[in-house]
């Protein structure tokens, strides 16, 4: 006896019950189970059941009766008709992309959709992924052969226009098998240059503000603008180091961040063009599985204005990604950097995936992705978490909190 698809499509208030009562009707019937989606959004249910049903019955009166019956009994409303030959699961999308602000509004994802309809793409899903610190919402969205590139530099531009964060990113397997992630330090994992709270003790902060902000532009060379800020600590007592340390502050949702990424497995490490005898700490803190930093010389108790050994600069940065990704057998297509300045370049180049925070145009131009709200969190986003895993999980630890934060 042929068999036909029919399509079921059940919508309302969500309450329990619903996918019970439909399926206790049709276990009364020789049909066949094809595939099943359901999304729930504010307390509103939309149920969609495809199953296989012999002609006769597809045809019939009775399994529609039965079943618009039954979904009325609980409250709901249903629709039952004869599916068509499209297939039964859905082709995956190509792309993704997950769009940050405070707020979201649909201005913006009105001209996001805009551009991805000029390219004849098509949007397939739409979720919220965030409602805290940011709204975050993804898209799982089909790209034309060859057109990726075009929505891209599309998607920048709007962007900018409508002051959100867009993330466009390849929707293949790839993306959920990264297992190592590396974060720069200043400005990045903490709030501030640990350099420039050095040299305020040395009565040079200005001036060595100044020479970090160029560096950072890609304005000189880190190597020789570290060794001239450095120069400026000399003769200062190797005390200072324990006082800085203690006034350092982790950027919001650090540790947010690093404890959902154990909790996924992730290796986790810093490169920091700063210094080891800071950084040390902080890392056996937050349990940090990997660190490269500089090492300032120490002689008698005083520093003397030299760094020892080899600089950590924007080419040590990427060699320590890599050195890391060894040691952890770690493939680097599946690492993750992220970073703020211009030394951070080939580090964010070299990983699978380069993640800027809160950048500088230098390293915003080369990254994959540019996050522009000082939550470090949010690039869990990225990662394919949402807010509400993140949550659940923490209220399973018991170390759940939200911490208010003042209107955009």
């Amino acid at each position: 006896m042929p068999k036909v698809p029919v399509l079921i499509t059940v919508t309302g208030v969500d309450q329990p019950g619903v996918t019970s009562a439909l399926f206790e009707v049709l276990s009364q019937y020789p049909v066949e189970l094809l595939n099943v989606e359901q999304v729930v959004v504010r307390g509103r249910l939309t149920l969609g059941v495809l199953v296989s049903a012999p002609s006769e019955v597809a045809d019939g009166t009775r399994l529609a009766a039965e079943v618009t019956a039954a979904i009325h009994g609980v409250g709901l409303d249903v629709t039952i008709q004869r599916g068509d030959d499209a297939p039964i699961i859905a082709v995956p999308s190509t792309h993704r992309i997950v769009v940050l602000g405070r707020p979201v509004g649909p201005a913006a994802l009105g001209a996001l959709a805009r551009e991805i309809a000029e390219i004849d793409a098509n949007i397939d899903m739409i979720r919220g992924v965030s409602d805290y610190p940011v709204t975050g919402l993804e898209l799982r969205v089909s790209v034309p052969v060859g057109a990726a590139g075009r929505l891209q530099s599309a998607l920048s531009q709007v962007a900018a226009q409508q002051r959100v964060d867009v993330a466009f990113q390849d929707a293949s397997l790839s993306r959920r098998t990264k297992r190592l992630i590396v974060f720069d330090v200043d400005s990045t994992l903490i709030q501030g240059e640990v350099i420039e709270m050095l040299a305020a003790r040395a009565g040079a902060g200005d001036a060595v503000a100044a020479i970090t902000e160029a560096a950072m532009r890609g304005e000189l060379d880190f190597a020789e603008s570290l060794h001239h800020r450095v120069a400026t600590l000399a003769g200062l007592p190797a005390d200072v180091i324990d006082e800085v340390s203690e006034q350092i502050e982790l950027t919001p949702g650090a540790r947010t961040t690093l404890r959902t990424l154990r909790r996924l497995g992730f290796k986790c490490g810093v490169v920091s063009g700063g210094f080891r005898q800071v950084i040390a700490p902080l890392a056996d803190e937050l349990k940090l599985d990997f660190v490269a930093a500089n090492e300032l010389e120490i002689v008698d108790g005083t520093l003397t204005g030299r760094v020892i050994g080899p600089v950590v600069d924007r080419a040590g940065k990427a060699d320590a990604l890599r050195e890391f990704a060894e040691k952890a057998g770690v493939p680097l297509e599946q690492t993750v950097a992220v970073g703020d300045g211009a030394n951070d370049i080939d580090m964010l180049a070299a990983a699978g995936l380069g993640v800027a925070f809160n950048a500088k145009p230098a390293l915003r131009e080369v990254a994959d992705a540019s996050l522009s709200y000082p939550y470090l969190d949010t690039v869990l986003f990225l990662l394919g978490v949402t807010r509400a895993e993140i949550e659940a999980a923490d209220a399973h630890d018991g170390v759940l909190r939200r911490v208010e934060i003042p209107p955009a």
